[in-house]
């Protein structure tokens, strides 16, 4: 008898698929020359939403210790997330009132590319970041890191020491979370009584609205709208006070978060308007997630024609970027080297090595001027203004960009 998928927050069996992307191997599982010729596993990627509590979410297959023990992203990369970082310390600071005598804790701190910034403003700082790889380099900025994953059991620990955090960060962690419940129930553990909680995840609504199907692989366990925050922080004694909607990763949201009875946070009419907006959109019902599939298809149709064509015209094509969500496009999409000759990446840490799946080989920027690629099909679509604007000098060889979210686009 075939087990039964329950959701991660309400235990509801998992019923109704939002999307199927096929088997496919762990986005950021990059492949050494050495394992070119083993076998590499692949699983699942099947998305389902809750009927109840209208998570969206993807059954966990790997144990989050194999995926973030050893991790390939380095945020300090993007020169954009970096400013991105800056901005929200400057504005955070100033907001609630940060200082010397406050505490600071980023949980998936990464290699302190936004902890680095409170410096400047002398306010404390402690990372807790469990890929060891990447809380050293963290560490080699001057930044406390902890190499743990967060939950409440390290939340009782830190409490226990005295340490409660004033203000808590979490960039896009939330959706590698697949004890989900430990995890919110920590925060609301680690918390200062008059303490806030910023959370920064890709929002539900434009994932759809955009097809950016892209943004689903294994490591993100879950995909959330505003409806489905607001239900599980409430039921750990948290309320969401405050939201920004945000242009990173093809479209974000900032909630603000307290204990539920800190009555100096106060409700702000940005919450009721982003709810209004997804319940607009369908989002209210399990009825407005059943046609993302199909349109999903149609996407990968409008790339494979474009690079059969290209091809057959004799086009030398190259990507730029290896992010998770390049992965998750090719190897849903079939494309490996056959079409894409291979790709570049500013990070020391991915190249010389294979895209999983794909098997595309990943090289330094520098290889676009031997190769003059006819076409650069950019990977991480949400830098797009960036990446063009760091590799214009294929226009001189007569080079164009190509990006296949959220529809095939060519940039001349």
């Amino acid at each position: 008898m075939e087990a039964t998928l329950l959701c991660r927050f309400c235990s509801s069996p998992l019923r109704n698929v939002f999307v199927d992307l096929g088997p496919s191997p762990l986005a950021n599982s990059y492949v050494s020359e050495s394992q070119a010729l083993q076998m590499e596993p692949f699983y699942p990627l099947t998305t389902y939403v809750c009927e109840t509590c209208l998570l969206v979410q993807v059954p966990a297959v790997v144990a989050p210790e194999h995926i973030f023990g050893d991790y390939a992203y380095f945020s300090s990369f993007s020169d954009s997330w970096v400013e991105h970082a800056r901005r929200y310390v400057d504005m955070v600071t100033a907001r609630f009132g940060l200082g010397e005598s406050s505490l600071v804790m980023e949980i998936a701190s990464n290699d302190g590319y936004l902890l680095q910034h409170f410096a400047k403003h002398r306010v404390p700082v402690l990372g807790i970041e469990p890929a060891a790889n990447i809380a050293t380099a963290a560490r080699a900025k001057g930044i406390e890191t902890l190499v743990r994953f967060f939950g409440t059991e390290l939340a009782l620990e830190l409490r226990d020491q005295g340490k409660r955090p004033d203000l808590i960060i979490g960039n896009n962690v939330l959706a590698h979370v697949p004890a989900l419940n430990d995890f919110v129930e920590g925060l609301r553990t680690a918390l200062a009584p008059a303490g806030v909680i910023t959370i920064e995840v890709p929002h539900l609504l434009e994932l759809i609205r955009n097809g950016q199907f892209d943004t689903i692989y294994h490591e993100h366990f879950s995909y959330f709208s505003l409806l489905a925050l607001l239900r599980i922080f409430a039921a750990h004694g948290l309320k969401i006070f405050d939201v920004e909607q945000l242009e990173t990763h093809g479209g974000s949201l900032r909630i603000y978060a307290a204990h539920a009875d800190d009555e100096s946070q106060r409700d702000s009419g940005a919450v009721a308007r982003v709810r209004d907006l997804e319940l607009e959109a369908g989002l209210g019902s399990a009825a407005g997630y059943r046609d993302f599939d199909a349109r999903v298809k149609e996407m990968k149709r409008a790339l494979l024609a474009f690079l059969i064509e290209a091809k057959r015209e004799g086009k030398k094509i190259a990507g730029y970027g290896a992010p998770a969500k390049g992965n998750t496009l090719l190897n849903y999409c079939g494309v490996r080297t056959d079409f894409i000759d291979f790709t570049v990446d500013r990070s020391p840490h991915k190249q010389s090595l294979l895209l999983p799946g794909s098997r595309i080989p990943i090289h330094a920027p520098d290889r676009l001027d031997a190769e003059r690629p006819d076409y650069l099909l950019i990977l991480p679509w949400n830098l797009r203004d960036e990446i063009v604007s760091q590799t214009a000098r294929i226009r001189a060889w007569g080079g164009r960009w190509v990006v296949a979210v959220p529809r095939l686009e060519i940039i001349a």
